[in-house]
């Protein structure tokens, strides 16, 4: 979607196509969940559990950080990361106010 593009969507529209193609990827899903699961934030174990190289890793917590949905902590020299909650929360209700109010109306 070209710049020029997004102007004709409103806010909550191009708000969540971002959220949606930043999603999208199953790798950064993996790492949702496994952040998500842990009882504080995590540091270089995300790469052992996931399974891909660091480099990849890195890219997938940068798009996740893009849209707060993350946020990492420096603690020496690694960063740790845990799920930022009140954007959780946010980006929970605008998928919530998205599909509860689609109706179904399919053939």
């Amino acid at each position: 979607m070209g710049v020029t593009k997004t102007q004709i969507f409103n806010i909550e529209q191009n708000e969540l196509a971002v959220i949606f193609k930043v999603l999208s990827n199953p790798a950064r899903i993996a790492i949702l969940q496994y952040i998500s699961h842990q009882d504080s934030c995590i540091c270089n174990d995300i790469v052992d559990e996931i399974g891909l190289a660091q480099p990849t890793i890195s890219q997938h917590l940068k798009e996740l950080k893009s849209i707060n949905l993350i946020k990492g902590e420096i603690e020496g020299k690694k960063v740790c990361y845990c799920i930022n909650l009140p954007k959780w929360t946010e980006i929970q209700a605008l998928f919530n106010s998205f599909f509860n109010t689609t109706k179904s109306n399919c053939c």
